[in-house]
């Protein structure tokens, strides 16, 4: 009778490890397939996205500000200048992981990204100067990428060993290639441009909560561990910082209004899914639980403090008098004195 309780027990036991084991295996199974699902989704996207953006560029505009290149050498500089080393300064204060350094510091090191052009537009900034300059940062990132990333991982010990530069310049060749189809098209049928563009648009703010929803699935709730205070402070001043240092660079240079509010916008605007689609590319499933995220709370950040900016805007606007009623003001105003 003990023989037989016993065996029955074992028997349970080892149903119940393989009943278990079978669950871990399927459950890992899934993770890898949604894992898969995502490095696709991000490619495709990262794809859509840059053949809008390359739908935006005029090679006629290009031209006029390569004969004038003041405005988009002001405009580059602080792109590749201000953000790089805002990014390595937050990693540095608020004393960063390397994993999360590395994160920050690719976020940091992107070009300008395509919603800054529709906050330009909202600003009411030079869109010529807008579209152009994110043409030239975008051109120009397939060797200031990769090479600032050089520059400032030094300022980390051992840093250097950990950023993926062979996925970042894939990354980069990647990009440049759809944004010369969109160019094209933009060049050969432009009637196309504007419905490609709005698409593209469209499919970058979708992607976003999608893409979220889907890494929060495939690990398991692993992802949230990126909302520590220190990321969740450097993506909210990132952008701000941005913002803040491009128009005051832009003023120092005595460029005009609008340029100031574009150049701001660009500067503070990064190209998000570049740095998602290297994040997720480049590193395994077990590291990027707590790198992925980032990009995402940083787009949120950078959305939410640029509709605060162009809100302020225009309520500036609507209680600035207009110049025909301070020139019909100072009229009856020298009239009454005449009296």
């Amino acid at each position: 009778m003990e023989v037989t309780v016993n065996t029955t027990i074992e028997s349970n036991f080892s149903n119940f490890i393989r009943n278990l084991n079978t669950t871990t295996s399927n459950g890992s199974a899934f993770d890898e397939n949604v894992d898969m699902a995502i490095r696709s989704a991000l490619i495709v996207i990262l794809f859509i996205t840059m053949v809008s953006l390359g739908c935006t560029m005029e090679i006629s505009k290009i031209k006029n500000y390569l004969f004038k290149p003041k405005g988009v050498a002001i405009a580059v500089g602080a792109q590749y200048g201000i953000m790089p080393l805002t990014a390595f300064c937050f990693a540095k204060l608020l004393q960063l992981n390397d994993m999360e350094s590395i994160s920050v510091l690719i976020c940091g090191c992107c070009p300008g990204g395509n919603l800054s052009n529709i906050f330009s537009l909202a600003l009411q900034g030079d869109m010529n100067l807008s579209i152009v300059m994110t043409t030239c940062s975008t051109l120009l990132a397939l060797g200031m990428m990769p090479l600032l990333l050089y520059l400032y991982s030094q300022g980390f010990s051992n840093l250097v060993e950990h950023v993926p530069f062979t996925h970042i310049t894939f990354a980069l060749i990647m990009i440049l290639v759809p944004c010369g189809i969109g160019m094209l098209i933009n060049y050969r049928v432009p009637k196309y441009s504007k419905i490609i563009t709005q698409v593209g648009l469209t499919v970058l703010l979708i992607s976003c909560g999608v893409i979220g929803v889907l890494a929060g699935i495939s690990n398991g709730g692993k992802i949230f561990t990126v909302l520590s205070p220190q990321l969740i402070a450097t993506a909210a001043l990132m952008p701000l910082t941005g913002f803040i240092c491009g128009y005051i660079l832009s003023t120092l240079f005595r460029m005009n209004a609008p340029c100031r509010r574009t150049i701001s916008m660009e500067v503070g605007c990064q190209n998000i899914q570049l740095c998602t689609t290297i994040l997720k590319v480049a590193y395994p499933a077990e590291q990027i639980g707590q790198l992925f995220f980032f990009p995402v709370i940083y787009i949120v950040f950078q959305i939410v403090e640029a509709l605060i900016l162009i809100f302020l805007f225009r309520c500036h606007q609507r209680l600035r008098p207009s110049k025909n009623e301070t020139t019909e003001y100072t009229a009856v105003e020298r009239a009454a004195q005449g009296i």
